[in-house]
């Protein structure tokens, strides 16, 4: 059976917007995301989440990120010439040494996604990131330059017994005392690299690269090494750690590092209403990423175009060079002068968020959207939720989490420039719903939420340390 485009999949539902806000649980053609769920085959907790997300604050954590970070492998003569032309960034130095941020937008200069950059060797490169694989393997084929691009799919998030292979193994060490069990490991002192630099150590025997990186602000490093190797390099891990207390992170713990660190999972990638983009949406398979999300939450717009969002709105707009050509330039330029948004994290009420939960346990309460602890930002939904002062819209909540190590319901959000830290706000909770014909995602009602606005970083040690790289 010939699989349908992402095109004909709008087409059918009426609208972008429509198709966007329907219900796609139905949709099983594709195991990589199906059930759709941001991390496949990692438990969602070892031990409890909670003390899972207390350890890489105060010892030492292991997260497993050897199936859910999928990428696009770009290779060729003119690979980094290629990737500076897709990317907003500057990417003139990049090297092997480091890795980089790569942001990309689409024609009118709004976001398609962002991700990580590696080189792997003098003309081939790793990007990892969503929505950015298909975008960056789609212009690989159609522009001109000696470029190929292959991509690296994630493992099935139900394996149902089939087997998957990956070329790495990829975990990630951190925590206050990870560098010590990195240097067990190595057996040996190992320098510490700025953020984002790459260095190698040795682990079970094998020479492996490691990426200075902290999701929570924390030290450590995020290394890989051979897919066949991984049952003996994480045992090695483990067993080294244990006189460190070590513990493994599971999916759900995992994903709530995001919000604590202020790294916004993705926002509505600009790529479903441009008419030029027709041939993109039409080379795009329906099943992948792009045709299996979802906008979903309390904020209703009356067009799709709405949601999209500038590098600028997400504080990327550092990261921008108009130095060089690149995809959307003259169009991102346009739009550099127009209001921006400011990343921040809302710290939920104590008393509203004690009602919400009354109101799911009473069988007289209002139809709420339910809150699942420790994280609502598990699935592949994009989500915005509105967020009100004095009657007045001023932004849009995202991903939401319950941090242990705050005792504290957060949600990483984008609003006005002209809020403060400190500022009472409201957000609405809820889901506007939408859809078509049997894809209906219902409505629920909508629970206002008294909230502060806080830092992003809401961790102040990643706030004061990991940030100033």
């Amino acid at each position: 059976m010939t699989k349908k485009s992402l095109q004909r999949q709008i087409d059918a539902a009426g609208t972008p917007l429509e198709y966007l806000r329907s219900n796609k649980a139905h949709r099983h053609s594709n195991r990589d995301w199906d059930p759709k769920l941001i991390v496949p085959q990692v438990p969602y907790e070892f031990t409890d989440w909670e003390r899972e997300q207390r350890a890489w604050r105060d010892g030492v954590a292991l997260l497993d990120q050897s199936h859910h970070m999928q990428a696009v492998i770009i290779s060729g003569p003119d690979a980094k010439r290629f990737l500076s032309h897709m990317a907003c960034n500057n990417l003139a130095n990049a090297n092997p040494s480091r890795a980089f941020q790569i942001i990309c937008v689409a024609p009118n200069g709004y976001m398609v996604g962002d991700g990580i950059l590696l080189q792997l060797e003098e003309n081939k490169f790793s990007a990892i990131g969503p929505f950015i694989l298909n975008w960056l393997a789609y212009h690989a084929e159609i522009l001109d330059f000696d470029v190929t691009a292959s991509i690296d799919p994630r493992s099935p998030v139900y394996a149902n017994g089939y087997a998957n292979t990956r070329p790495d193994c990829r975990y990630q060490i951190q925590g206050p005392k990870a560098w010590a069990l990195i240097e067990k490991l190595n057996g040996g002192k190992v320098e510490d690299v700025s953020f984002f630099n790459v260095t190698e150590i040795n682990v079970a025997g094998y020479r492996m690269r490691g990426l200075r990186h902290g999701m929570a602000g924390t030290p450590g490093l995020e290394i890989w090494g051979p897919w066949e190797a991984r049952d003996k390099i994480r045992g090695t891990i483990l067993e080294a750690g244990e006189e460190f207390g070590i513990l493994e992170v599971g999916a759900a713990a995992y994903l709530s590092s995001a919000i604590e660190s202020g790294w916004l999972q993705s926002v509505l990638p600009a790529i479903y209403t441009d008419n030029d983009l027709r041939a993109y949406r039409e080379w795009v398979p329906g099943d992948h990423l792009e045709g299996l999300t979802r906008v979903t939450g309390s904020q209703k717009r009356a067009t799709l175009e709405e949601y999209y969002r500038t590098p600028q709105d997400i504080g990327y707009g550092r990261f921008v060079h108009m130095d060089h050509e690149f995809v959307g330039r003259d169009a991102l330029r346009a739009l550099i002068d127009r209001p921006k948004l400011q990343k921040v994290t809302l710290a939920w009420d104590q008393d509203d968020a004690a009602n919400l939960f009354k109101e799911m346990l009473m069988p007289e309460g209002k139809d709420v959207r339910f809150l699942h602890l420790p994280v609502m930002c598990d699935k592949i939904d994009i989500q915005y939720f509105s967020v009100t002062s004095g009657g007045k819209e001023v932004g849009t909540a995202h991903y939401t989490s319950y941090l242990a190590t705050e005792r504290a319901l957060l949600t990483l959000s984008l609003v006005d420039e002209s809020l403060k830290i400190g500022d009472e706000v409201t957000l609405h909770w809820g889901e506007a719903g939408g859809g078509f014909g049997n894809h209906m995602t219902p409505s629920t009602d909508i629970v206002p939420i008294r909230a502060i606005v806080s830092p992003a970083p809401y961790s102040r040690v990643a706030r004061e340390d990991y940030r100033k790289n």
